[in-house]
């Protein structure tokens, strides 16, 4: 991973645009059409953030969120399971137990961030 520290020693900086990303495997299967990076995301616990890159036609395996999941695409486009046509700036929250697939038509790179939430 591309980082960066600097005199804040509590600080960690990510150089996501020359960082080295990792095949997709968070649904169990290796799919080579999508990579990801790790920003904070622990594979224990599958809380954290992390980048999803998926090439152009890529398609994630339907899964069910045991966390809750927030994506803000940056480049691209993505097609939610229902239809919806997503784009650069739009911001998706699923619930714990929400059930999804997504696919991309020309290729997309988005953020995420798994959690479990607590209003307390």
């Amino acid at each position: 991973m591309s980082t960066h520290t600097d005199d804040n020693a509590e600080r960690l900086i990510i150089k996501t645009a020359s960082a080295s990303y990792e095949t997709y495997d968070l649904e169990g299967e290796v799919q080579d059409d999508m990579s990801f990076l790790s920003l904070s995301h622990d594979r224990k616990s599958g809380q954290g953030a992390y980048m999803i890159r998926m090439s152009p036609g890529a398609e994630t395996i339907r899964h069910v969120h045991g966390r809750r999941e927030e994506y803000l695409i940056l480049e691209g486009d993505l097609v939610e399971s229902d239809g919806t046509v997503l784009g650069p700036g739009d911001y998706v929250i699923y619930p714990p137990g929400s059930e999804h697939n997504s696919r991309t038509v020309d290729g997309c790179l988005l953020i995420g961030i798994d959690y479990s939430w607590s209003p307390e």
